[in-house]
């Protein structure tokens, strides 16, 4: 049998020949060092690869043998706190290989067979079992890793029984002599299939008010966060992975630079869940792929990060997918699809970019997982995307925003100002905010759909007030206009602001949110009520109603019904017109 070999070379594609049995998305070793490569297309007898290595002295004529199959990634217990880069491949265990640097052709299986795991039945043998059902369990850094039977697999458990085990070990065997492992491998461009879509009827609580108050994401859900250079993605991201509602956290880390994944390597185990009092990292996967790797290796990166979180899903757990950032993604589809000579799109962009951001996004969801017993999970998939000067208009946002369902959109000059998250409320929006009003008025406050909407029409009314001062000055405006500035700041700083580095502040439940909003609210209605009688402008007790605000903001939990009721107080004093 001829032995196929480079006959091209362009950067990170290769074609080889003859390769007439090749099939699409195959794995192949591509030259001596035994670079990994993928097939993404097949003409005749002749295989275009994508190399996902760097393929400096790759030199025609070298040999590529095929895998016949194609990227997968082993589901099991080991992947929590893993860093691995865009193909699966540990970071840890190359670097013991290779030193500082990744060797080429260096292999290291994504989970460490040297592991043994202690594994308790849920069945036992005569049952009959299916895709998706639960095996057993094995704890995995605090929590209970369920073990699962392939999709697809299915028949009479003949033998099962607990023990330690490591990930390539039968726990079972069915009667026909399938053995079933603690791990099993999946195709990371395949989706993980689920008995049943959920309704979209419950919110994915971030912590963060401004996200949850005004523009909130159903769990299951998919939103868009575009944002410039130092506008606050990557400190919005920890603050979604320590505080957002999420059993398990998935992190990928796409085409970012180098320096910034180093600093969020060194953070991440440094953060603290505040729900278990461990490491973050302990319940996170983070999928490392830097802007000096082969753009390749990008696109490989964001299917195995959500494969990873589609896992977890089914396990029965809800899982945030936080991808940093789509743009790199994209980047990276448009210098595949330019050396492959197709026809190019908006700003050079391929045709099919909205269809595989689309087909992305499609993998989250709030489902009923496969087999049994049953579960209920959700997949909610945070992407950050990083546009060229910050243009929302550019192709791959609005492509984005076409199959998302809110727009987290960072303004830089917010950012500037210290306001943190650097939201711009006028630009972001939620499509699902109507039908998460009843979750919110049923969990945080009966009056949070009237709250919500009062406010943006405050927000709404300071902005075109801030305008006119700025030109004629805010002394020149009428008491109960300026009344409205104060007002539209106080929301805005008090109420929308949070401290990420405050541990009382850093995460708001959705209750405080509603509490803060409404005390913020009753201030200017009492606001307006004083300058309706005698009372003048100078007269407010503002300075103080906002010092009361900022003390029930910041307020331990202990201590929060004292600075409320206080803040009641000075507002009441505000309201009869009292200096």
């Amino acid at each position: 049998m001829t032995v196929p070999t480079l006959v091209r070379i362009a950067g990170a594609l290769a074609e080889a020949r003859p390769m007439p049995d090749a099939a699409l998305y195959e794995l192949a070793r591509v030259g001596h060092r035994g670079l990994l490569g993928e097939v993404i297309r097949v003409q005749g007898d002749t295989a275009t690869l994508q190399v996902y290595e760097d393929t400096n002295g790759l030199a025609t004529g070298e040999p590529v043998q095929p895998s016949g199959s194609a990227l997968t990634v082993p589901l099991g217990p080991g992947l929590l706190g893993a860093i691995l880069d865009g193909t699966g491949r540990p970071l840890g265990r190359l670097a013991e290989q290779g030193g500082a640097f990744i060797r080429p052709g260096a292999e290291a299986e994504t989970l460490d067979g040297r592991v043994r795991w202690p594994f308790t039945p849920a069945v036992a043998a005569g049952a009959r079992v299916a895709g998706g059902d639960v095996l057993g369990t094995v704890p995995e850094s605090g929590l209970e890793h369920r073990v699962l039977v392939p999709p697809g697999l299915s028949g009479t458990v003949a033998s099962i029984q607990a023990g330690d085990y490591a990930v390539g070990d039968a726990v079972a065997v069915l009667a026909d002599g399938t053995g079933l492992p603690l791990a099993h491998r999946w195709p990371v461009r395949r989706p993980r299939p689920v008995a049943e879509r959920l309704p979209d009827d419950r919110p994915f609580v971030t912590g963060q008010r401004v996200f949850d108050f005004l523009f909130p994401v159903a769990e299951g859900g998919a939103v868009v966060v575009p944002g410039g250079f130092g506008t606050g993605k990557t400190v919005i991201e920890q603050s979604l992975a320590k505080h957002a509602d999420a059993d398990v956290v998935v992190y990928i880390g796409c085409g970012e630079r180098g320096n910034e994944m180093a600093e969020l390597l060194h953070e991440f185990p440094r953060l603290t869940d505040g729900r278990t009092g461990r490491s973050i990292m302990d319940r996170t996967v983070m999928v490392v792929n830097t802007s000096n790797m082969p753009v390749a290796a990008r696109e490989a990166s964001v299917y195995l990060g959500i494969t990873i979180a589609e896992y977890y899903r089914d396990m029965g757990y809800r899982v945030a997918l936080l991808a940093d950032s789509l743009s790199r993604w994209a980047e990276a589809l448009r210098e595949i699809s330019a050396r492959l000579a197709e026809m190019p799109g908006e700003e050079g962009y391929p045709t099919y970019l909205g269809t595989r951001l689309g087909q992305f996004f499609e993998r989250a969801g709030r489902v009923r997982a496969l087999g049994s017993p049953q579960r209920t999970a959700a997949l909610t998939v945070v992407a950050a995307i990083s546009p060229p000067g910050g243009d929302l208009s550019e192709p791959v946002t609005q492509a984005t925003l076409r199959v998302a369902g809110a727009l987290w959109a960072l303004d830089p000059l917010l950012a500037q100002q210290r306001q943190f998250p650097a939201v711009d409320w006028s630009t972001s929006y939620s499509l699902q905010a109507e039908m998460l009003g009843p979750w919110f008025a049923r969990e945080a406050g009966a009056e949070w759909v009237r709250v919500r909407q009062e406010a943006l029409e405050l927000l709404q009314r300071g902005r075109e007030l801030r305008d006119i001062a700025g030109l004629v000055g805010p002394e020149a405006l009428q008491d109960a206009d300026r009344l409205v500035l104060e007002s539209a700041r106080n929301i805005q700083e008090l109420v929308l602001g949070q401290s990420a580095y405050d541990p009382n502040d850093a995460a708001s439940p959705p209750a405080k949110t509603y509490r803060l909003a409404s005390l913020a609210l009753a201030l200017h209605r009492a606001g307006l009520a004083a300058l309706g009688g005698d009372c003048r402008w100078e007269q407010l007790e503002l300075g103080a109603a906002r010092r009361a605000l900022a003390r029930y903001r910041g307020a331990a939990p202990a201590d929060a019904e004292a600075a409320a009721r206080e803040a009641d107080a000075v507002i009441a004093r505000v309201g009869a017109g009292a200096r």
